[in-house]
C-alpha cells in the first residue's frame, strides 16, 4: 500500500530525532567563541519543529554546571487544521520535552543560564544541546546563520506564476496580480509574493515588527489600514538570503487573516501559528 510522504516525514515528530551534519559550527558569546565543532548534530526534541545544535562536550570551551531553575511553559501551535500540537520557536528552549540534564554555560565571567541541555539518550552520549538564542552569533563554516540551524529536510521553492491572485481585507483589495511569485515552504501554506506595483501600498502602513527566517532572511512588516485594519499582515525581504532572492522586495501577506481568490476560486484560510 502506498504511503503518504507527509505522514512519513511528520510521523516521528513525537520522538527525539538526531541527524549528524558535515559542517564546522561555532557559537559566540560576544566576541568569544564558546563552542566550535566539526562534529555537530542536529537535534529535535519531541514535538519540536525547529532543530537545535548539539555539540560534543569536548568542543565546548566553557564550564557546564547544573541548572536547577524552573522549567519554561510550552506554547503549542498547530501547522494545519486538526493537526497535532507542536512546539515552534515561541516555546522557549528551557521547555524540554524529553528527559535530560539542564545546564548553565559559564565562560570568562559570562553566565548563560539554562543554555545547555544533555538528553538522556545513548545517541547523544557526551553531546550537549545548546540554546540558539542564548548566544550572540552562530556560524556554519564562515557564514553567519540567523534564526535557528538550517534543517536539511526543509526547503523553499520560488515559482513565478501568471495565475490571477486577489488578496483582500474585508471589502478592501490589497493586491491584484497576475505576476505573483509563489513561495512553497515545507510544512507551510503557499505564500503569494506580489510586485509592489500590484499592491495597494497606500492601504498599508509600516510596522515596527521585524522577523528572522533562517532560509529567507530578515523581514520588515506593514499593517493594513481602513475599516478592516489588520496589524502586521504583510511583509517583504529587502535583502533576502540566497534561496529567497526571487522574492526580493516583493510583498507577501498572512493569508490566514485575509481573503484570497486564485483564478476566481476562493482559497480557504489556512490554520498556522499566525492564524
Amino acid at each position: 500500500m502506498a504511503v503518504a510522504m507527509g505522514e512519513v516525514l511528520t510521523g516521528a515528530l513525537g520522538e527525539l530525532r538526531v541527524h549528524p551534519v558535515d559542517k564546522w559550527v561555532r557559537a559566540y558569546a560576544g566576541e568569544r567563541v564558546v563552542a566550535s565543532s566539526a562534529r555537530p548534530r542536529l537535534v529535535w526534541e519531541p514535538r519540536r519543529i525547529v532543530p537545535s545544535y548539539a555539540l560534543p562536550r569536548d568542543d565546548i570551551d566553557a564550564e557546564l554546571v547544573p541548572d536547577a531553575g524552573p522549567p519554561a511553559a510550552e506554547r503549542p501551535v498547530r501547522l494545519r487544521s486538526g493537526g497535532p500540537p507542536l512546539l515552534d520557536p515561541s516555546t522557549p528552549f528551557a521547555a524540554h520535552s524529553c528527559p535530560g540534564d539542564r545546564l548553565t554555560v559559564r565562560a570568562d565571567g559570562v553566565e548563560l543560564t539554562g543554555a545547555a541541555f544533555a538528553p538522556n539518550d545513548d545517541a547523544l552520549a557526551d553531546y550537549v544541546v545548546l540554546d540558539w538564542s542564548a548566544f550572540s552569533q552562530w556560524r556554519e563554516e564562515d557564514e553567519v546563520v540567523m534564526g535557528h540551524p538550517r534543517d536539511p529536510f526543509h526547503r523553499i521553492d520560488c515559482l513565478r506564476s501568471s495565475r490571477h491572485v486577489v488578496i483582500s481585507s474585508g471589502t478592501q483589495v490589497l493586491a491584484d496580480t497576475r505576476r505573483a511569485t509563489i513561495l512553497l515552504e515545507s510544512m507551510l501554506p503557499p505564500r503569494y509574493y506580489v510586485p509592489r506595483e500590484d499592491v495597494r501600498m497606500n492601504a498599508l502602513e509600516p510596522s515596527r515588527r521585524r522577523s528572522i527566517c533562517a532560509y529567507k532572511g530578515e523581514a520588515s512588516y506593514w499593517s493594513s489600514t481602513g475599516d478592516h485594519a489588520v496589524p502586521d499582515v504583510a511583509w517583504s525581504y529587502e535583502a533576502p538570503l540566497q534561496d529567497a532572492v526571487p522574492v526580493h522586495d516583493l510583498v507577501s501577506f498572512f493569508t490566514e487573516r485575509l481573503d484570497v481568490v486564485v483564478d476566481g476560486v476562493d482559497v480557504p484560510r489556512p490554520v498556522t501559528p499566525w492564524s
